[in-house]
Order: C-alpha cells, then structure tokens, then sequence
C-alpha cells in the first residue's frame, strides 16, 4: 500500500504547495482514525486542503460555516414532516461526510460544538431515539482563527482533548507563493484534480496502522512524557489517558506512512508538540509548546 500513500501525497500537492509537513501530519490523524484541529489565520489553504484530500480518496465533502445562530440540528441533522407520505422523514446534516470541515467552530455555541463533538467521538447521530451511522472513513477538520477571539466561544479543554493532532500550515515562502500565482495563471489546481484512493483503501490503511509493532521501551517513553505532563509545576492541567492513546496511534500511523512496521523515538518526539501541546494548560501564562519541548528534552530516550 506505500505506492498508494505516495500518490496520495504527491495527488495533495498539486494543489497545497509546499506544506509537506502538513500534508504528512494531516494524513497521520486520517489513518490513525482521529480528527485534525487546524489553528490558523484565514486564507493559508485551509478549506482547500480538506476539499482536496476529499477528492483525493473520492468521498464526500462537506462544509459547516460556524456561527453563533448555528443549531446542532444544522450540524447532525432532523426529522421534518412529509405531508405526501403523512410521516416524519430524516433530512440528513453536513455531518454525514467522509470530510468534514467545521471552519470556525469556536463561533459556534457550546451546544453546537458539544452536537459535533459527539459525532466525532461515537461516529452516529441519534435523533429522535434513532442513531444513524455516518460515512466511514469520517474525518473532522476543525479550524479557528487563534488571534481572533471577538464573539468566540473557545473550545474547552474537554473537547480540546477530543482533537488527536493540532497543527498550524503557516504563510507560505515567497517561492512558494510565487508558485501558488503561476499555477493561476496556467490555470491549474483544485478543478483538475482526480481520484487516486478509494474510501476501501483508506480503511485498509487505517486497519495496517493499527498493526505497526510499538516496542515496550517506546510504550515506556510515551507513557514517561505524558505522565511527566501531571507533575510539572509550570502545568495546571496535564495530558488525559486519552492523549496517550492519541500518541500511541499517531505514533503507528507516522511509521505506516515511513514505510516502517515499527516506531522509533524519533517517531514520538516529532508528533509530540501536535498531540500533547492543546491538551495542557500551562501555568502564568505560559507556552504549551515550549513546556513540551522541555519534557521532550529531560525524558530519557529508550
């Protein structure tokens, strides 16, 4: 399957260029069978990114714009009356997608937010007693604007936690936005862009990486980080069992995609700022990043 994740990769970039980096981590969270938080400031690519990988691996792509007046039956979904059939029918929401991009979500009430969570996490909607499953693979990507915070509703750390990986994309280099204006004018990008997987093949990722082998040793140094995370005096809240878990799959799915049936350290230390860092809340205003990258430097190596 590595010749597929290669065209996959290579299928991205025709479109987001460069960010290779963020190509790579977004695919960790696909395969790893998470969801991705994307912090970001409005116009580096973000939409495109999701509408791209949805028509990459050939499934359905939806959009949610969060507001304020967003309902969560604007999100999962309701039951309306059908006045030919004489009985209540389910109108589906945006959430039955194979990608999801909630743009904004911390715009939307907490209510809203708590609606689309619960589909990230249970995979099905219920309604009206009636649970219906989404699309499978379904895959989240949540943005915010984390310089904006005017008629915001942030995320608590609660549902923060429920984001396996946090990344930023970034401006792009000058050559790279160079780059970006000459695909323009020759007039190439998203519209020519093709299938190169299928929904079947990207489960069949997701079910490989669970089976990248992960040291005892390796098991040891994540749970050492994590657990290093509870203890810190410049910490006031530290990373859940659930953000072990998150590592522990982020770290399987970043091997599969190295073409490697095991994890290296090296593995750990790279995706541990993007798994660890939005789960904490650093004491006195501190950098959660900053904190991770010191536990990343006092942990021992196996």
């Amino acid at each position: 399957m590595r010749d597929r994740i290669q065209h996959l990769i290579e299928n991205l970039g025709q479109t987001i260029v460069g960010k290779r980096d963020a190509i790579r981590l977004v695919l960790v969270a696909l395969i790893s069978g998470g969801h991705t938080l994307l912090e970001d400031v409005p116009g580096v690519g973000k939409t495109l990114l999701a509408k791209s990988l949805a028509r990459s691996i050939d499934g359905k792509f939806q959009r949610i714009q969060c507001t304020p007046d967003l309902m969560p039956t604007d999100v999962t979904g309701t039951n309306i009356w059908n006045q030919r059939t004489g009985e209540f029918e389910f109108l589906s929401g945006p959430v039955f997608a194979n990608v999801l991009l909630a743009d904004e979500i911390n715009r939307a009430t907490p209510r809203t937010q708590s609606a689309l969570l619960e589909v990230m996490e249970e995979h099905q909607v219920t309604v009206d007693g009636v649970s219906r499953k989404v699309p499978s693979p379904f895959f989240v990507i949540a943005t915010q604007n984390p310089v904006e915070y005017q008629g915001t509703f942030p995320l608590p750390e609660a549902q923060m936690d429920r984001f396996p990986l946090s990344l930023s994309l970034g401006y792009p280099t000058e050559l790279e936005e160079l780059q970006m204006l000459q695909r323009l004018q020759a007039g190439t990008g998203f519209s020519e862009l093709q299938p190169c997987i299928s929904l079947d093949e990207v489960q069949e990722l997701q079910r490989l990486s669970s089976l990248v082998n992960v040291e005892r040793s390796l098991q040891q140094y994540m749970l050492n980080l994590v657990r290093a995370t509870r203890h810190d005096e410049e910490i006031t809240l530290g990373i859940s069992p659930r953000g072990t878990v998150a590592l522990f799959r982020a770290a399987q799915a970043l091997a599969f995609l190295e073409d490697r049936e095991y994890i290296l350290p090296d593995d750990v230390k790279y995706l541990a700022p993007h798994v660890l860092a939005h789960r904490m809340i650093p004491a006195g205003g501190r950098r959660a990043r900053a904190i991770v990258e010191r536990l990343l430097h006092s942990t021992p190596i196996p």
